[in-house]
């Protein structure tokens, strides 16, 4: 696993799963460590609705920015699952003009650079990203070329998925007040459980080898950490 603020070497990913009700894990799921937070997501929610009949009755999903991919937006919007996911700090080229100061005409499908030129719709690449691309004529000739772009055909291109309306759909969610509301409770739900897992479980470190017997590994500690979480319930309910 090689990612930035982590360190470096072998390891293995806990998936899981919790309702926001009561904390129980509801899914356990392990992966290689070089694999990404969002490949394995669509199957293990699939795999939701199907256990727990959660056709007509999963409302909301909340996760963390490694999520954020326009397939996972798409799904959830498409399935219509209220979607909270935390997003990720851009950090734009130095020196150049940011992508946000480049506004978007959704009815003319074009992007308007802040000199008020148009960057036109060129192609489609196999990412499934739109290309849009200025007017080198037009660049050339601008007072802002330098902040803009430093190619050598005096053009600046723009890319646009073409799932990007979920994707900005899921950001229209966490800016509201129901939005904020949801992910913070990440904090005391799923963040919760990774950390009893690892604090007062043993989870930080695996007992085997192979992502099978890790698995085990994983599902032993869910168990123990669920045990907890219906015995601490029930005392309430009797108290």
């Amino acid at each position: 696993m090689v990612r930035d603020g982590k360190p470096e070497g072998f390891f293995y990913l806990d998936h899981r799963t919790v309702d926001h009700k009561y904390n129980l894990i509801t899914d356990v799921h392990i992966t290689a460590g070089n694999v990404h937070d969002s490949t394995p997501y669509l199957d293990r929610l699939e795999l939701q609705v199907q256990k727990f009949g959660f056709q007509e009755s999963l409302e909301a999903v909340a996760l963390d920015a490694g999520y954020f991919t326009a397939p996972i937006c798409k799904k959830l919007q498409k399935n219509n699952i209220y979607a909270v996911i935390g997003g990720r700090s851009y950090t734009p080229t130095k020196g150049l003009i940011a992508k946000w100061r480049f506004k978007y005409d959704a009815e003319r499908n074009v992007y308007t650079c802040p000199q008020k030129h148009p960057l036109r719709y060129s192609t489609t690449n196999r990412e499934g990203y739109r290309e849009y691309k200025s007017d080198p004529k037009v660049c050339r000739d601008c007072s802002m070329l330098q902040e803009c772009t430093r190619s050598k055909n005096k053009q600046r291109v723009l890319t646009r998925h073409l799932w990007q309306d979920s994707k900005e759909w899921v950001k229209q969610n966490g800016r509201s007040r129901s939005g904020r509301y949801l992910y913070r409770l990440r904090y005391q739900t799923v963040e919760r459980s990774f950390a009893d897992a690892k604090e007062l479980h043993g989870l930080r470190y695996c007992r085997f080898r192979g992502r099978k017997k890790v698995l085990e590994q994983a599902l032993m500690t869910a168990i123990c950490q669920n045990i907890k979480k219906i015995a601490n319930h029930l005392d309430r309910q009797v108290g």
